[in-house]
């Protein structure tokens, strides 16, 4: 889950994990990572988008976990359920049914002894399209690019920078509405992490800072409108959306990725 952009920051306080709680939230996002696996074989043509809140929300709390997103300023549900041109907080609905040739971005984030954990995924159903395809390729390589720049000593724009000219020399556009995020003992903490900009502006990058790195890519053109739910975010042009998310945490060996099994 990640931050509406605030363009003007007069303040923000960047924390500095210890490797204790570096391990705390590398457990919830263990959590995190086994889940989003799992529902790739979950997810199928017939089930309502409620179907898989109901799958996710046991399985965390099977795991002695809480959904970090339930009742997060307001939000309605455990997790997002984002299909097709929807590119993020989609809200799960029973009278939402997954067909052939969809995509799904699911996002996920879970509390475990204090600390949180935060993931997402976007999923082919069935069949789908050619520009899907290359859609999900895409903004899932700009995610591995974009940590590939997490190294301390960097800037933050040096992710942002790396994410969006990846997404743009393939003909794809990252979102400018919503960024990633600091992680920790909240779900968001600074510093906000967009998924463009120029290389070389921004907090400096630091042992022990970490992160979740969200690239938000649609097909057609950046813009964003929001349903009358107030929530679900979706493509001003129509166009499909992906979504892949990874919290990561920064060391002097490199970027660590503590969602990944």
């Amino acid at each position: 889950m990640h931050f509406v952009l605030f363009i003007f920051i007069l303040f923000f306080v960047v924390i500095i994990k210890s490797q204790a709680e570096i391990k705390k939230i590398e457990a919830a996002c263990r959590i995190v990572a086994e889940i989003l696996e799992s529902l790739k074989s979950f997810l199928k043509a017939g089930i309502t988008t409620a179907d898989i809140e109901t799958y996710t929300e046991k399985h965390i709390r099977q795991r002695n976990a809480i959904p970090a997103f339930k009742g997060y300023r307001g939000y309605p549900s455990s997790i997002c359920t984002s299909v097709n041109n929807q590119v993020v907080h989609g809200i799960p609905s029973r009278s939402v049914k997954l067909k052939n040739g969809d995509i799904i971005s699911i996002d996920l984030g879970v509390v475990l002894d204090g600390f949180y954990g935060d993931g997402a995924i976007t999923v082919p159903i069935g069949d789908v399209g050619a520009e899907a395809l290359k859609l999900m390729k895409v903004t899932e390589e700009a995610l591995y690019i974009g940590i590939a720049s997490a190294v301390v000593g960097n800037r933050v724009s040096d992710i942002s920078a790396a994410v969006q000219g990846h997404v743009e020399a393939n003909g794809f556009s990252v979102v400018r509405a919503f960024v990633g995020h600091g992680i920790g003992r909240s779900l968001h903490e600074d510093p906000q992490v967009p998924n463009f900009g120029r290389p070389g502006q921004g907090q400096r990058l630091k042992d022990g800072m970490t992160l979740a790195i969200e690239p938000m890519v649609n097909a057609g053109t950046p813009g964003v409108e929001i349903l009358d739910d107030g929530w679900t975010a979706i493509t001003a042009d129509g166009s499909l959306s992906a979504h892949f998310e990874h919290t990561i945490a920064l060391t002097t060996d490199g970027p660590k990725i503590l969602t990944k099994i």
